[in-house]
């Protein structure tokens, strides 16, 4: 049976300025999620909108780039897409992020039997007073994927999806780090600990910060040596973070600080990590924590759905409820005691989200609707 060919878009248009070759190169999931859909076997090509016309091919990978800058209106660039499309003869389409809902709609409507999956990438429902047109675009899809399906309840509440539409529960991405060795790593980086505990992540309300805190403070009275690293991007809450690790004598001495590093500083740093700890409300499915699982370290997540369903209900790693720094206290305390090796934790990775992994779910994913579509045209 011949490979279905896969066409993976993205709407969201290139930044001016930015040269395409550079946007593989920073734009890293654009990549990822085509080459790992792509080690399943199944052929892909990516139609990415840009404000000039060009075409690069990599990894076996062609990626079209297709200029917007004089189509007017959703109609017309979708009109602009299908006509691709065809050229290309895909028989999917995936579609990158739910908030483009109109965008599918336009090119259904001159497709009307390509079947589409539309990826979730962190999106809300529009506003109720919007919601009947939405649900008009959603029906042209065939299929939405979210990394865990409690995360597809706002939009089937609020009666979004037609009760045909395929919902699958696919994580939104992989990692390329690997596990290294952790004596060479720490002796780069310097960090330690015992255990030695990696923080990634915004120091914001979302993710939490002083219920981590609180947390580590009440498990180090049973884990003396522990070290909490924190590596971290914007910081809304840097004031209230430093005046609790300058207030509380429990963590003095324990808690460092790291600032913003680059990508290849985490892989060593995760690779330097015992535990990887996080505080999120919320995530669509948290890239560190893929991050973490990839270099073997330990997860101590939050109970959340994108969480749960990385690491099959805690089958890897601990869930603590969120905003509990006891419970939190407790999960550190019984994984720096009963840890997994680095090389189970990655062997988890391997079978369950690595690029293969994935690329098996989206395969049969791909299969579903375009089976379905087959069937009904029928």
């Amino acid at each position: 049976m011949q490979a279905l060919h896969v066409a993976q878009i993205n709407f969201l248009p290139v930044p001016t300025g930015l040269a395409h070759d550079e946007v593989l190169e920073q734009w890293h999931s654009l990549v990822d999620i085509a080459e790992l859909v792509a080690t399943a076997g199944t052929r892909v090509s990516v139609i990415q909108a840009a404000a000039r016309e060009d075409r690069l091919t990599r990894s076996g990978i062609d990626y079209h780039f297709v200029d917007i800058g004089g189509v007017v209106g959703t109609t017309g660039r979708g009109r602009r897409f299908a006509r691709l499309l065809s050229e290309i003869k895909a028989d999917v389409l995936h579609v990158n992020g739910l908030g483009f809902a109109e965008h599918v709609f336009a090119v259904a409507q001159c497709l009307p039997q390509l079947p589409i999956v539309i990826q979730d990438h962190a999106d809300r429902p529009p506003r109720w007073w919007r919601r009947p047109q939405w649900r008009r675009w959603y029906a042209a899809a065939s299929g939405v994927a979210f990394t865990a399906r409690e995360l597809a309840l706002p939009f089937t509440r609020a009666g979004l999806f037609e009760p045909r539409m395929r919902l699958f529960a696919i994580p939104e991405s992989s990692s390329r780090f690997t596990v290294g060795s952790r004596v060479d790593a720490r002796t780069e980086t310097g960090l330690h600990g015992d255990p030695c505990v990696l923080w990634v992540g915004h120091l914001s309300a979302g993710k939490d910060p002083l219920t981590v805190l609180e947390g580590v403070a009440q498990a180090i009275q049973k884990l003396p040596g522990l070290q909490l690293w924190c590596a971290f991007g914007s910081a809304p809450l840097m004031d209230e973070v430093q005046q609790r690790i300058a207030h509380d004598a429990r963590i003095a001495g324990c808690v460092n600080l790291l600032g913003k590093v680059t990508h290849a500083d985490v892989e060593r740093l995760m690779q330097s990590a015992d535990l990887f700890v996080s505080g999120s409300l919320a995530e669509s499915c948290g890239y560190v924590v893929l991050e973490a699982l990839a270099c073997g370290v330990t997860p101590v997540i939050t109970d959340i759905p994108s969480f749960r369903a990385l690491t099959r209900d805690g089958n890897v790693g601990h869930l603590w409820p969120c905003g509990d720094a006891t419970r939190l206290a407790d999960a550190l305390v019984a994984a720096a005691s009963n840890r997994p090796s680095p090389e189970r934790v990655r062997a988890y990775f391997d079978a369950v989200l690595s690029f293969k992994a994935v690329g098996r779910q989206w395969a049969d994913a791909y299969a579903q609707v375009h089976g379905d579509r087959r069937r009904r045209k029928s």
